[in-house]
């Protein structure tokens, strides 16, 4: 399966190994088979989008980079003296307060190979309690549809009676004890990603013939540390993912695993960069995918998916509510044909009720020029979700 993965990626180009942002964005559309290929064989989907012809602003800047950089730097300090502090204050006051801890040397060749040490320095806090333990940076393996995915958390702690917590250290401010409600759930989103990694890594360690016991609790409270109001200094939130870890274990069991996506491509298909655009715009569409103005803010790919979409006259375009809604008919001509009597079974509750808001919108509308496209369509729909919502 890695050689097949390597010839779709193309062989000398090197993989693009899956994050926690991108994974979190991966399992909000599990439904797009495009997006789960292409990351599975390590595409880089920024350059790709790039030889498409639809380039992608996606991504952060590199002030913003060299900003978080410098803060999590600070965090960090002096042996994560601040940052186990605030592990202690807002999410174990009742342990013993961290004057020291153990922070053990992670590097080792490869992704493969510093997993495994992230999973043996895990193993050997579990063998010493009554300690704290900080892993700065530690690698963590996750199985997604079939593929390995290596995720990098920003710290890992390990408190004195066993239990793990994860830290998100981000540049974003909490003002007045608040942030951004946006950022906090995309935070949560992506430590939820670490916390399904971790609890694997637990699993298998309860799983060894020299466990010492029950598998280590994940704590699903996770540390997020921002700077405090205007200034640069740290200050922490708990924040429970517990629906967030939900939501993404569920969406990755739903995703199609990458073998059989790989399967049912075309002979030749393949995403390298330099191919002749024709080339490799067929190789790009031979994959279903599934668009939503959601993915501008979640995939490098989005703005060749909108043309597309664009293109076919679908619905998608206009959101998922709008498409949950109007059921079989996918086109916005079609959707028209079925509001002007043309097209449909007038028996369906949904062809019924655009038919009714129509009739609505014209009279409303009489005398004025009528839209057309998707203009009318958004407005037939706004008609149709009045049409058919209870009264209050």
């Amino acid at each position: 399966m890695r050689h097949r993965l390597a010839e779709l990626r193309g062989p000398d180009v090197r993989a693009k190994s899956l994050d926690a942002r991108a994974l979190a964005a991966l399992a909000a559309n599990p439904g797009c088979e495009r997006r789960a290929i292409l990351d599975g064989a390590g595409v880089d989907k920024a350059t790709l989008a790039g030889a498409l012809g639809s380039p992608s602003a996606f991504g952060q800047s590199q002030f913003a980079l060299v900003r978080g950089n410098a803060f999590e730097a600070r965090v960090k300090a002096d042996g994560g003296t601040e940052l186990l502090r605030l592990v202690h204050e807002k999410l174990d006051r009742s342990a013993e307060p961290p004057a020291a801890a153990r922070v053990p040397d992670l590097s080792a060749a490869g992704h493969a190979g510093r997993a495994a040490r992230t999973e043996l320095a895990l193993g050997e806090a579990a063998l010493a309690p009554g300690e704290w333990t900080l892993l700065d940076h530690p690698l963590l393996a996750l199985d997604v549809a079939g593929s390995p995915a290596f995720l990098e958390p920003d710290a890992v702690v390990v408190h004195p009676d066993g239990s793990w917590t994860v830290v998100e250290i981000k540049s974003f401010p909490l003002l007045d004890g608040s942030a951004d409600p946006a950022k906090v759930g995309a935070a949560a989103r992506q430590a939820a990603v670490y916390v399904l990694a971790l609890e694997e890594v637990a699993a298998r360690l309860a799983a060894a013939p020299d466990a010492p016991g029950e598998a280590p609790r994940v704590r699903h409270r996770i540390l997020l540390v921002c700077p405090k109001d205007f200034s640069n200094l740290p200050t922490a939130s708990a924040v429970d993912v517990r629906k967030q870890r939900a939501v993404t274990a569920r969406q990755l069991a739903r995703l199609t695993r990458i073998e059989h996506i790989a399967d049912a491509l075309p002979e030749g298909t393949c995403f390298a960069p330099e191919l002749p655009r024709e080339r490799l715009t067929a190789s790009v569409e031979s994959v279903p995918a599934s668009y939503a103005p959601e993915c501008l803010s979640a995939c490098e790919l989005a703005f060749h998916c909108r043309d597309r979409s664009r293109a076919q006259d679908a619905v998608t375009t206009l959101g998922r509510p709008v498409r949950a809604e109007l059921g079989g008919l996918t086109t916005v001509e079609d959707v028209l044909a079925a509001a002007r009597g043309e097209l449909g079974d007038p028996a369906d509750p949904t062809v019924a009720a655009l038919r009714r808001a129509a009739a609505l919108r014209a009279e409303a509308l009489a005398g004025a020029a009528a839209p057309t496209g998707a203009r009318a369509l958004a407005g037939v729909a706004g008609a149709a979700r009045a049409e058919v919502a209870p009264c209050p």
